[in-house]
């Protein structure tokens, strides 16, 4: 099965959180857009192999950095957080239209 291109990734998080394309593109640093924001990120490296600086860059152009931080932040969050898991799990099950075993 082929990895979920960067798009479908944004798309998919923007729909589960209920934020627009836009917004995850944007440089709102709310906890509601900039969660999301993250998931996306960390989805994008975990499940397309994508760079970090070609993250940030179709994150609206961020820095390598910021993903670096996203990344490992979500991944902090998931281990502690249920609901969170929860979603992000959901999430991968969309994108590869089957249930993908964490």
């Amino acid at each position: 099965n082929s990895e979920p291109e960067p798009e479908q990734v944004m798309e998919s998080v923007a729909r589960a959180f209920n934020v627009s394309h836009q917004d995850l593109l944007s440089r709102d640093r709310s906890k509601k857009v900039a969660l999301p924001r993250q998931v996306a990120m960390y989805l994008m490296r975990e499940l397309g192999n994508a760079s970090l600086p070609q993250i940030g860059e179709t994150l609206g152009g961020r820095d390598h950095t910021t993903v670096m931080y996203a990344c490992d932040k979500v991944a902090d969050l998931i281990e502690r957080d249920d609901k969170l898991r929860k979603q992000v799990m959901q999430i991968k099950e969309l994108l590869y239209g089957q249930a993908v075993m964490a």
